[in-house]
C-alpha cells in the first residue's frame, strides 16, 4: 500500500484510482454486454438459461425460485442471525419511512391550482450480486424502499452458486421483506431479463442493485427502456484521521473495504506521519491468517493509498476531490470536518462508527454512489421507485389574468397554435 506526501502526486493518484474500471477491458465487456442484451431480447428464457450454463455452470431451469424454497430458508435460518435480519429490516424501514416525499397543492392567485403527485412504480427488479460474497443486506437495502414507497410487484434475480442454489441468507432476507418472486440468474443476461422481460421474467420499470462490471453495463444499456438506480462501481472508502486516531481500527477499517473485491479502494488520508506508519504495520500483522488475504493484498496493493497531508484542509480538498462512496472521519473534531466535507456517499462521523454499521443496519441506504459520482448524486432512497406527475388546473380567470404573457412567450417562439390555443378560448362565450 503506498504512501505519499507529494499533493500534485496525491492528486493524480486519486484521479488513476477513480477511474480504475475504464480503458480497454471495459470496451471489450460493452461489446459482450451488448451480444447478450440482444440476445435475450430476441430469443427470451432460451437465451437466459444458455448464458446461465455458459457462466455459472448449471442448468437454471426451472428459473424461478419456489415459495416454499424461500419459506424453508428463513425456517432454517439461525434464531439469532434471524434477530439480526429483523433488527436491520426495523431499522431501514423506518429510516426510508421518513424519506416518503409529500404531495404538493398551491392555490395560485387568479383561481389556478398547481401541484405534483407522487406515485409509485408498478414493477421492480432488484440484483443481488454473488460470486465472492453472499449480500442479504444488499436484500433489505433495495426491497425495503420500493415496498416503502408502495411498489406492487418486486422481482429479485441472483446469481446462484454451482449447485443451482442461492444463498440461503439471501432467501432469508427476501422472505423477511416480502420478496416472493425470485430467479436464479445473474449477470447481464439477468438485467436484461428484467428490461425487456421473458416467457418467465416480468418486465419492470426500474431495476437497482450493485453488480460486477457486466452488470452495470447491462444497466447502462437499458437505461431508457427501464428506470435504473445508479451506474455503481468497485466499492471504495476514504478515512480521514488524525493523531487521536488508533491505528488497529483504520487497519481494520481499511481491510474491511478491501476484503469486498481485488478491484475495491482503501485510502487512507491523515496528518499524523507516525499514525501512517503504524498503519501500514498493522495492515500487515492483520492480513496474517485472515479468511480473505489475496482478494485484500490485491485490492490494497493496486487501489490502495496513504496520503500524508500537511493540514486538514488539504484533507478535505483532496477527499472531496476523489468524491468518496463511504468517508470515515476519525479525528478530533469529526463534526466539524463532517459540515465542510462537500462530496461523498455516507460520511461516518467519529470512531465508534465503522463503516460496518451503515453497511447492515444504521438505517441511511448502503447503495451509494461510486467513482466520482457522490459529485452530483446520492444514495439509492425511496424516491428511486417513486415517479412524480405534474398537476395543473386553470379557470377562465386564471387563464384570462395569464394569457398575455402565454401569448407573447409562444409567439416569441414561433409556435402559432400554442398562442392560439390560448385565444381560441378566451373567444368563446364562457360555459355554465
Amino acid at each position: 500500500m503506498r504512501c505519499i506526501e507529494n499533493h500534485s502526486e496525491a492528486k493524480s493518484e486519486l484521479k488513476r484510482i477513480a477511474n480504475r474500471t475504464t480503458g480497454r477491458a471495459q470496451n471489450e465487456a460493452i461489446q459482450v454486454v451488448e451480444e447478450i442484451i440482444a440476445n435475450v431480447r430476441d430469443q427470451g428464457d432460451e437465451a437466459i438459461v444458455s448464458y446461465t450454463r455458459l457462466f455459472d455452470g448449471f442448468n437454471p431451469k426451472p428459473l424461478k425460485v419456489t415459495s416454499t424454497q424461500i419459506k424453508q430458508a428463513w425456517q432454517d435460518t439461525p434464531k439469532n442471525l434471524q434477530s439480526a435480519l429483523k433488527l436491520a429490516h426495523r431499522r431501514i424501514e423506518n429510516f426510508h419511512q421518513h424519506q416518503k416525499p409529500k404531495d404538493i397543492q398551491i392555490e395560485g392567485t387568479h383561481g389556478e391550482t398547481i401541484g405534483r403527485r407522487w406515485l409509485p412504480v408498478q414493477k421492480a427488479g432488484i440484483y443481488i450480486p454473488g460470486g465472492r460474497a453472499a449480500y442479504p443486506s444488499t436484500v433489505l437495502m433495495n426491497s425495503i424502499p420500493a415496498k416503502v414507497a408502495g411498489v406492487e410487484e418486486l422481482i429479485m434475480v441472483s446469481p446462484a452458486g454451482a449447485d443451482g442454489l442461492i444463498n440461503r441468507t439471501v432467501l432469508a432476507a427476501a422472505h423477511l421483506a416480502g420478496v416472493n418472486q425470485i430467479f436464479r440468474v445473474g449477470g447481464a443476461q439477468a438485467i436484461a431479463g428484467l428490461a425487456f422481460g421473458t416467457e418467465t421474467i416480468p418486465k419492470v420499470d426500474v431495476i437497482s442493485g450493485p453488480g460486477n462490471l457486466y452488470v452495470t453495463l447491462a444497466k447502462k444499456a437499458v437505461y431508457g427502456q427501464v428506470g435504473i438506480d445508479s451506474l455503481a462501481g468497485p466499492s471504495e472508502v476514504l478515512i480521514i484521521a488524525d493523531r487521536t486516531a488508533e491505528a488497529n481500527q483504520i487497519a481494520t477499517d481499511l481491510l474491511a473495504q478491501a476484503e469486498h473485491d481485488p478491484l475495491a479502494s482503501s485510502i487512507l488520508i491523515t496528518t499524523d506521519k507516525a499514525l501512517a506508519k503504524s498503519v501500514q504495520k498493522e495492515l500487515k500483522q492483520q492480513l496474517q491468517n485472515h479468511p480473505r488475504q489475496e482478494i485484500c493484498e490485491k485490492s490494497l496493493r493496486n487501489w490502495g493509498l496513504i496520503i500524508i497531508c500537511h493540514n486538514m484542509g488539504t484533507c478535505i480538498e483532496l477527499s472531496d476531490l476523489f468524491a468518496p462512496e463511504h468517508l470515515e472521519l476519525i479525528t478530533e473534531s469529526p463534526k466539524v470536518i463532517a459540515e465542510k466535507v462537500k462530496h461523498a456517499g455516507a460520511i461516518f462521523i467519529g470512531k465508534w462508527t465503522p463503516e460496518a454499521v451503515g453497511d447492515y443496519l444504521a438505517g441511511p441506504n448502503h447503495t451509494l454512489p461510486t467513482s466520482g459520482t457522490a459529485r452530483f448524486s446520492g444514495a439509492l432512497s425511496t424516491e428511486t421507485f417513486l415517479k412524480h406527475t405534474s398537476l395543473m388546473e386553470f379557470n377562465r380567470c386564471a387563464l384570462e389574468e395569464t394569457s398575455n404573457a402565454v401569448i407573447e412567450l409562444a409567439k416569441s417562439e414561433g409556435l402559432y397554435s400554442h398562442s392560439k390555443s390560448v385565444e381560441i378560448r378566451l373567444a368563446a362565450k364562457e360555459r355554465t
